[in-house]
Protein backbone atom coordinates (compact mmCIF):
# COMPACT_ATOMS: atom_id res chain seq x y z
CA UNK A 1 0.00 0.00 0.00
CA UNK A 2 1.74 3.24 -1.24
CA UNK A 3 2.84 5.54 1.86
CA UNK A 4 3.29 8.79 0.55
CA UNK A 5 1.46 11.09 2.82
CA UNK A 6 3.52 14.55 2.01
CA UNK A 7 1.04 17.66 1.83
CA UNK A 8 1.39 20.69 -0.85
CA UNK A 9 -1.11 23.64 -0.37
CA UNK A 10 -2.21 21.86 2.76
CA UNK A 11 -3.24 19.31 0.27
CA UNK A 12 -2.50 15.22 0.71
CA UNK A 13 -0.51 15.07 -2.78
CA UNK A 14 -0.98 12.80 -5.27
CA UNK A 15 2.10 9.95 -6.02
CA UNK A 16 2.00 9.39 -9.38
CA UNK A 17 1.73 5.60 -11.35
CA UNK A 18 4.72 5.97 -13.38
CA UNK A 19 8.03 7.79 -12.92
CA UNK A 20 10.45 7.70 -15.63
CA UNK A 21 13.76 9.72 -15.08
CA UNK A 22 16.52 10.68 -17.93
CA UNK A 23 19.51 10.27 -15.30
CA UNK A 24 21.41 13.22 -17.12
CA UNK A 25 24.89 15.53 -15.76
CA UNK A 26 27.30 13.07 -14.47
CA UNK A 27 30.16 14.28 -16.92
CA UNK A 28 29.50 17.54 -16.09
CA UNK A 29 29.35 17.30 -12.48
CA UNK A 30 32.71 15.31 -12.68
CA UNK A 31 34.03 18.27 -15.32
CA UNK A 32 33.01 21.20 -12.24
CA UNK A 33 35.37 19.03 -9.74
CA UNK A 34 37.89 18.49 -12.38
CA UNK A 35 36.90 14.66 -12.16
CA UNK A 36 37.17 12.47 -15.20
CA UNK A 37 33.34 11.75 -16.80
CA UNK A 38 34.09 8.36 -15.20
CA UNK A 39 33.52 9.34 -11.81
CA UNK A 40 30.48 11.45 -12.72
CA UNK A 41 28.89 7.86 -13.40
CA UNK A 42 29.93 6.09 -10.31
CA UNK A 43 28.23 8.68 -8.17
CA UNK A 44 25.24 8.63 -10.49
CA UNK A 45 25.46 5.01 -9.67
CA UNK A 46 25.28 5.58 -6.19
CA UNK A 47 22.03 8.42 -7.11
CA UNK A 48 20.29 6.05 -8.82
CA UNK A 49 20.64 3.34 -6.09
CA UNK A 50 19.56 6.54 -3.37
CA UNK A 51 16.10 7.14 -5.65
CA UNK A 52 15.12 3.78 -6.57
CA UNK A 53 14.81 2.55 -2.58
CA UNK A 54 13.59 5.88 -1.93
CA UNK A 55 10.66 5.26 -4.48
CA UNK A 56 10.06 1.38 -2.99
CA UNK A 57 9.30 3.51 0.94
CA UNK A 58 7.17 6.05 -0.49
CA UNK A 59 4.83 3.68 -2.54
CA UNK A 60 5.78 4.34 -5.95
CA UNK A 61 4.53 1.50 -8.52
CA UNK A 62 6.50 2.19 -11.52
CA UNK A 63 10.38 3.78 -11.78
CA UNK A 64 11.62 3.83 -15.59
CA UNK A 65 15.23 5.24 -16.07
CA UNK A 66 17.64 5.81 -19.27
CA UNK A 67 20.45 4.28 -17.94
CA UNK A 68 22.24 3.82 -21.91
CA UNK A 69 20.67 5.18 -25.27
CA UNK A 70 21.33 3.66 -28.66
CA UNK A 71 23.48 7.14 -29.00
CA UNK A 72 25.74 6.46 -26.33
CA UNK A 73 27.82 4.01 -28.29
CA UNK A 74 29.58 7.36 -29.86
CA UNK A 75 31.02 8.14 -26.42
CA UNK A 76 34.95 7.23 -25.78
CA UNK A 77 35.90 3.56 -25.74
CA UNK A 78 36.51 4.46 -21.74
CA UNK A 79 33.18 5.88 -21.03
CA UNK A 80 31.38 3.07 -22.41
CA UNK A 81 33.27 0.47 -20.43
CA UNK A 82 33.07 2.08 -17.18
CA UNK A 83 29.43 2.75 -17.54
CA UNK A 84 29.26 -1.09 -18.45
CA UNK A 85 31.46 -2.22 -15.81
CA UNK A 86 29.21 -0.05 -13.31
CA UNK A 87 26.08 -2.23 -14.53
CA UNK A 88 27.71 -5.61 -14.38
CA UNK A 89 28.74 -4.43 -10.31
CA UNK A 90 25.62 -3.02 -9.58
CA UNK A 91 23.60 -6.05 -11.07
CA UNK A 92 25.79 -8.69 -9.07
CA UNK A 93 25.05 -7.04 -6.15
CA UNK A 94 21.37 -6.50 -6.92
CA UNK A 95 21.01 -10.08 -6.72
CA UNK A 96 23.02 -10.76 -3.95
CA UNK A 97 20.71 -8.43 -1.71
CA UNK A 98 17.59 -9.45 -4.21
CA UNK A 99 15.88 -11.10 -1.02
CA UNK A 100 16.49 -7.90 1.08
CA UNK A 101 15.77 -4.90 -1.32
CA UNK A 102 12.63 -7.05 -3.01
CA UNK A 103 12.41 -4.38 -6.20
CA UNK A 104 11.19 -5.99 -9.74
CA UNK A 105 13.46 -5.31 -12.20
CA UNK A 106 12.67 -5.10 -15.74
CA UNK A 107 15.08 -3.93 -19.32
CA UNK A 108 13.72 -2.00 -22.29
CA UNK A 109 16.30 -2.02 -25.09
CA UNK A 110 18.26 -4.25 -27.67
CA UNK A 111 20.45 -6.35 -24.90
CA UNK A 112 21.99 -8.41 -28.02
CA UNK A 113 24.75 -5.71 -27.99
CA UNK A 114 26.00 -5.82 -24.61
CA UNK A 115 28.18 -8.40 -23.76
CA UNK A 116 26.70 -11.95 -22.46
CA UNK A 117 28.04 -11.37 -18.74
CA UNK A 118 25.90 -8.83 -18.79
CA UNK A 119 23.20 -10.14 -20.93
CA UNK A 120 22.91 -13.07 -18.06
CA UNK A 121 22.81 -10.53 -15.21
CA UNK A 122 19.92 -8.83 -16.55
CA UNK A 123 18.38 -12.10 -17.15
CA UNK A 124 18.87 -13.21 -13.95
CA UNK A 125 17.97 -10.33 -11.98
CA UNK A 126 14.55 -10.36 -14.12
CA UNK A 127 13.88 -14.11 -13.30
CA UNK A 128 14.85 -13.72 -9.56
CA UNK A 129 12.71 -10.51 -9.21
CA UNK A 130 9.56 -11.71 -10.71
CA UNK A 131 8.31 -12.84 -7.54
CA UNK A 132 8.49 -9.59 -5.37
CA UNK A 133 5.25 -7.02 -5.33
CA UNK A 134 5.88 -2.97 -5.19
CA UNK A 135 8.34 -0.69 -7.07
CA UNK A 136 9.15 -2.03 -10.65
CA UNK A 137 12.39 -0.71 -11.63
CA UNK A 138 12.42 -0.42 -15.92
CA UNK A 139 16.34 0.15 -16.79
CA UNK A 140 16.56 1.95 -21.09
CA UNK A 141 19.64 0.03 -21.55
CA UNK A 142 20.60 0.37 -25.37
CA UNK A 143 17.75 1.83 -25.59
CA UNK A 144 16.28 4.63 -28.20
CA UNK A 145 12.59 5.86 -28.64
CA UNK A 146 12.23 5.54 -32.72
CA UNK A 147 14.22 2.28 -32.75
CA UNK A 148 11.38 0.88 -30.54
CA UNK A 149 8.59 2.82 -32.95
CA UNK A 150 10.66 1.19 -35.82
CA UNK A 151 10.97 -2.39 -34.07
CA UNK A 152 7.23 -2.55 -32.93
CA UNK A 153 6.27 -1.31 -37.15
CA UNK A 154 8.22 -3.97 -38.11
CA UNK A 155 7.18 -6.57 -36.33
CA UNK A 156 3.25 -5.49 -36.86
CA UNK A 157 4.20 -5.18 -40.80
CA UNK A 158 5.59 -8.77 -40.47
CA UNK A 159 2.45 -10.01 -38.84
CA UNK A 160 0.48 -8.58 -41.56
CA UNK A 161 2.58 -10.12 -44.42
CA UNK A 162 1.98 -13.78 -42.78
CA UNK A 163 -1.63 -12.78 -42.91
CA UNK A 164 -1.70 -12.73 -39.50
CA UNK A 165 -2.98 -9.20 -39.11
CA UNK A 166 -4.54 -6.10 -40.94
CA UNK A 167 -3.50 -2.51 -41.47
CA UNK A 168 -6.82 -1.34 -40.91
CA UNK A 169 -7.06 -3.33 -37.61
CA UNK A 170 -4.24 -2.08 -36.00
CA UNK A 171 -5.07 0.18 -32.71
CA UNK A 172 -2.89 2.38 -29.89
CA UNK A 173 -3.55 -0.49 -27.81
CA UNK A 174 -1.86 -3.34 -30.21
CA UNK A 175 0.74 -1.08 -31.04
CA UNK A 176 1.34 -0.60 -27.32
CA UNK A 177 1.61 -4.21 -26.97
CA UNK A 178 4.39 -4.27 -28.90
CA UNK A 179 6.66 -2.63 -27.44
CA UNK A 180 9.70 -3.01 -25.14
CA UNK A 181 7.10 -1.62 -22.31
CA UNK A 182 4.02 -3.89 -23.04
CA UNK A 183 2.18 -4.21 -20.10
CA UNK A 184 3.64 -0.98 -18.73
CA UNK A 185 1.27 1.52 -17.85
CA UNK A 186 2.87 5.23 -19.32
CA UNK A 187 4.79 7.34 -17.64
CA UNK A 188 2.51 10.24 -15.62
CA UNK A 189 5.85 12.10 -15.16
CA UNK A 190 9.06 12.11 -16.69
CA UNK A 191 11.99 13.90 -15.34
CA UNK A 192 15.20 15.24 -16.36
CA UNK A 193 17.60 16.70 -14.46
CA UNK A 194 20.99 18.42 -15.81
CA UNK A 195 19.18 21.84 -16.79
CA UNK A 196 19.00 20.45 -20.25
CA UNK A 197 15.21 20.42 -21.55
CA UNK A 198 14.50 17.98 -24.50
CA UNK A 199 13.68 14.41 -24.25
CA UNK A 200 16.43 12.58 -26.28
CA UNK A 201 15.07 9.84 -27.54
CA UNK A 202 13.33 8.48 -24.39
CA UNK A 203 10.15 6.80 -24.09
CA UNK A 204 8.37 9.07 -27.45
CA UNK A 205 5.28 6.73 -27.87
CA UNK A 206 5.18 6.37 -24.04
CA UNK A 207 5.38 10.05 -22.98
CA UNK A 208 2.28 11.17 -25.19
CA UNK A 209 0.51 12.57 -22.22
CA UNK A 210 3.12 12.56 -19.72
CA UNK A 211 4.38 15.92 -17.67
CA UNK A 212 7.16 17.01 -17.79
CA UNK A 213 9.73 18.50 -14.98
CA UNK A 214 13.16 19.95 -15.65
CA UNK A 215 15.81 20.70 -12.79
CA UNK A 216 19.35 22.09 -13.04
CA UNK A 217 20.37 20.10 -10.37
CA UNK A 218 22.87 17.35 -11.83
CA UNK A 219 21.62 13.77 -11.80
CA UNK A 220 24.75 12.92 -9.26
CA UNK A 221 23.15 15.43 -7.08
CA UNK A 222 19.77 14.34 -7.89
CA UNK A 223 18.21 13.09 -4.24
CA UNK A 224 14.66 12.20 -2.36
CA UNK A 225 14.34 15.95 -1.55
CA UNK A 226 14.66 16.79 -5.49
CA UNK A 227 12.09 13.70 -6.16
CA UNK A 228 9.64 15.40 -3.80
CA UNK A 229 9.93 18.44 -5.84
CA UNK A 230 8.97 16.92 -8.79
CA UNK A 231 6.05 15.56 -7.36
CA UNK A 232 5.24 18.59 -6.06
CA UNK A 233 4.67 20.29 -9.01
CA UNK A 234 3.22 17.64 -11.18
CA UNK A 235 0.17 18.15 -8.29
CA UNK A 236 0.07 21.29 -9.43
CA UNK A 237 -0.43 20.83 -13.34
CA UNK A 238 -4.05 20.06 -14.69
CA UNK A 239 -4.26 16.99 -16.32
CA UNK A 240 -7.19 16.90 -18.91
CA UNK A 241 -5.48 14.43 -21.75
CA UNK A 242 -7.11 16.94 -24.74
CA UNK A 243 -10.35 17.67 -22.79
CA UNK A 244 -11.53 20.82 -21.27
CA UNK A 245 -11.06 21.45 -17.81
Amino acid sequence: MPIFNKKTDNKAMELPTHIAIIMDGNGRWAKKRGLPRTAGHKVGAEAFRTIANYAKSIGLQYLTVYAFSTENWKRSEEEVNTIMELLEKYLRELIRDMDKNRVRFCFFGDLSRLSPTLRAEAAETVEKSKQYEGVQVNFCLNYGGRDEILRAARAFAAKCAAGEARPEDLTEEDFSKLLWSAGVPDPDLVIRPSGEERISNFLLWQSAYAEYYFTDTLWPDFGPRDLDLAIEAYNKRSRRFGGAK
